[in-house]
Order: structure tokens, then C-alpha cells, then sequence
């Protein structure tokens, strides 16, 4: 098969899934993972795609931030059990006084209504943070304009990373689509990763929220490596995921609240 060839079916993949992964690539064109690893390094220096951990994604443009395959509206009915443990854990981690950032997922999402009486900050990108909280006397709201992403009720992009740069908090809230058992904190949405990771340069300390269905869950892109945070909170208990972590050096196995 001509390189041409091979990039244009790499393109049709991207555009028509959203991301193409270095191993269905290998395996839908019939070569090796050298090969494939050249071409998308090639259509990454024209511009045409971006290149990610373990395939490519669609570039970022000016335009209407990516689509979610899964909207907000339908991820927040789904485990509700579970995020309500989570949810629960986390929150019991915030005091009067605290600065916290909560990010744009459901399960940090799912904190709200247990912070409402607390004497807090809270900084978000996030629509249905600003939703629940807004009418919350004792709660300062430090909303992060941006673009709106409508089908995740968040706002993304370059306004967004520059209002999160100016600011500081004492503790960040941080949901993901995946973590290996490496340690890699994966996340599916290119423009949530850049924000995810200034969250974490931002605030002295973490969270990960994250339910045992996203261990390993799925993802393309790296947020940051799990010794990042502070702690992983999640439904799981500390056995099962010691041994899920056990390829980790000891000082790089987070602490894990669980119930």
C-alpha cells in the first residue's frame, strides 16, 4: 500500500471515530508500528491530525469543541451508586475555609450537594457545578469563562486555561476516563487534558476521583502520572487495587479512601 494511501484511510479513521489507535492501525493497513508511528508523526507536522498517547485525535480548531460520545446528561445517570460513595468520600475532604477546584466530570459533579453548607470557594469550569451551587449564600463561585461545550456543560479551550493559570487552591477535585495499571491517568477529550493538568500545577494537592469500572477504563491521552495526587478516591477497596497497582514501585502507589 502507497503512504498516501495509508493516510487517507488514517484521516477517514479520525474523522470518522474521533481517534484512530496505533494497533487497529497496524492491524487495518497491514504494517508494522514503526510504520504507522512515521505516518502520524508526518500528518501531525501538516496539521491534519494530533498525535496522542497511543494513536492520533482530530486537531483542535477554532471552532465548537469536540463532541462527546457520551453526554453529560446520560455519564451522570449512570453508577450513580457508586459516584454517590465517591462523591461522599471526597467531600469529607473539604472544611470551611478551603479553596477547592472541582472539575467537569459527573462524579466530582456528584459532590455538590454535600458542600452546599460549607463556607468554601469554588472554582470550576464546570455548568452544572454553577447550577447546583449558585445560590449558595456562604459559597464564593470563581466561574472559568471559555468556550461552551454543550454536550458536557462545560467550558474548554484557551480562555478557560488562561483564567485557571491566574488562580491558586488549596485542594483540586479531578475526574478521568482511565487508569492504567502503569499509573497513567487517561483522559478521552483532548480539550479537558490541558485544563485537567493546570488543575494539578495549580492546587497543593489532589484528588482523583475515579470508580473501578475506569481501572482501566479507556483514554488516548495522558493527564499526568497517579503520584501526581494526593489520593484516589474510589469505590473500590485497597486490596483489589494493590494488586491491580502492583507493577508500581511502593512510593508511587497512591493512598486510596475507599469505603
Amino acid at each position: 500500500m502507497l503512504t498516501e494511501e495509508r493516510h487517507q484511510l488514517i484521516l477517514a479513521a479520525v474523522k470518522d471515530e474521533g481517534v484512530a489507535r496505533t494497533f487497529d492501525l497496524c492491524r487495518t493497513l497491514g504494517v508494522s508500528e514503526a510504520t504507522v508511528r512515521r505516518d502520524l508523526e508526518r500528518l501531525d507536522q501538516l496539521g491534519l491530525i494530533e498525535r496522542v498517547r497511543g494513536g492520533a485525535v482530530a486537531p483542535r480548531r477554532h471552532g465548537r469543541p469536540e463532541v462527546d460520545h457520551t453526554p453529560f446528561s446520560l455519564s451522570s445517570t449512570a453508577e450513580t451508586a457508586q459516584k454517590r460513595t465517591i462523591a461522599q468520600l471526597a467531600a469529607g475532604r473539604v472544611i470551611d475555609g478551603d479553596v477547592i477546584i472541582l472539575d467537569i466530570g459527573t462524579t466530582v459533579a456528584a459532590m455538590c450537594p454535600l458542600l452546599r453548607e460549607r463556607r468554601i470557594t469554588v472554582i470550576t469550569a464546570s455548568l452544572a457545578v454553577i447550577q447546583e451551587l449558585a445560590d449558595c449564600p456562604s459559597i464564593d463561585l470563581i466561574i472559568l469563562g471559555g468556550h461552551h461545550r454543550p454536550t458536557y456543560s462545560s467550558m474548554v479551550g484557551p480562555l478557560t486555561e488562561h483564567a485557571l493559570s491566574q488562580l491558586r487552591a488549596g485542594t483540586a477535585f479531578i475526574g478521568c476516563s482511565g487508569i492504567e495499571s502503569s499509573g497513567a491517568v487517561l483522559d478521552t477529550t483532548p480539550s479537558e487534558v490541558p485544563i485537567k493538568r493546570l488543575m494539578l500545577e495549580n492546587a497543593q494537592q489532589a484528588f482523583l476521583l475515579a470508580d473501578a469500572k475506569k481501572m482501566p477504563g479507556e483514554g488516548v491521552m495522558e493527564v499526568a502520572p497517579l503520584s501526581r495526587f494526593r489520593a484516589l478516591v474510589t469505590d473500590q477497596t485497597p486490596h483489589h487495587l494493590s494488586n491491580y497497582f502492583s507493577s508500581l514501585a511502593d512510593n508511587l502507589t497512591p493512598e486510596v479512601i475507599a469505603p
